[in-house]
């Protein structure tokens, strides 16, 4: 397309999906802009910590959140941990917003945007956890370009994170769970925290089940828990 950013990353995925619902509707337009993380103008670094009112001492961060139901679980189970949100898919962040709405939650803020966006401007070693849940596959060979895991992303949550914190992913595809696992695993800034075939098959005890592993279970499709430490 003409005059767009070649350093731009392209965006595959949707930005809206069914009708969104009044309620979450309202609570999206009465939130977004406190909970809303800006980008500003430029390539300057930003300290994460400033997207929030309150201290923590430890940021949390979740790549595509779909509905909210992770997060919305960790926010309120770890008002002590800021959470970070990155999700474009509309639908997906009105629901969060209702969910921080009737939860009164205090410590979540959201990217309405690809991460890949955010993550070259946060400071390194900001961050103490960072979740990849149920990412879409793109099945297709000549998709798999636009899965998220690539050497690059690996690279940019390495600088992010802090030494010793968890990369966490699940996914309940086949064909992505060998790709996250062999990229992740092949990535000299990253340690396979698994000992045994349980612990990739067992989902964390700090995870609750979503009703999206739900419905894969449902469907024969069980979901690979994968867990990395920084090095």
């Amino acid at each position: 397309m003409t005059g767009a950013d070649p350093k731009r990353p392209m965006f595959y995925g949707r930005r809206k999906g069914k009708p969104i619902r009044p309620g979450k509707q309202a609570a999206y337009d009465l939130l977004i802009s406190e909970v809303g993380i800006p980008l500003p103008e430029g390539d300057g670094p930003i300290d994460p910590h400033a997207f929030f009112d309150g201290k923590y001492q430890q940021l949390w961060l979740e790549i595509g959140f779909g509905d909210g139901e992770q997060i919305t679980y960790q926010a309120e189970n770890n008002p002590g941990i800021g959470m970070i949100g990155c999700e474009p898919f509309l639908n997906g962040v009105s629901a969060l917003c209702r969910n921080i709405q009737d939860k009164n939650l205090q410590n979540v803020r959201i990217f309405q945007n690809d991460a890949r966006l955010l993550l070259p401007r946060l400071l390194p070693h900001s961050l103490d956890r960072c979740c990849l849940l149920n990412s879409d596959p793109w099945p297709k060979t000549r998709h798999h370009k636009r899965r998220f895991v690539q050497e690059e992303t690996l690279d940019m949550l390495h600088r992010l994170l802090k030494p010793g914190a968890e990369f966490r992913m699940s996914t309940d595809h086949a064909s992505l769970a060998v790709w996250e696992l062999e990229k992740a695993y092949f990535h000299k800034g990253f340690r396979w925290n698994a000992h045994s075939a349980t612990d990739w098959r067992t989902r964390p005890a700090d995870m609750p089940i979503t009703r999206y592993q739900k419905k894969g279970a449902g469907q024969g499709r069980d979901t690979v828990f994968l867990s990395f430490t920084t090095i």
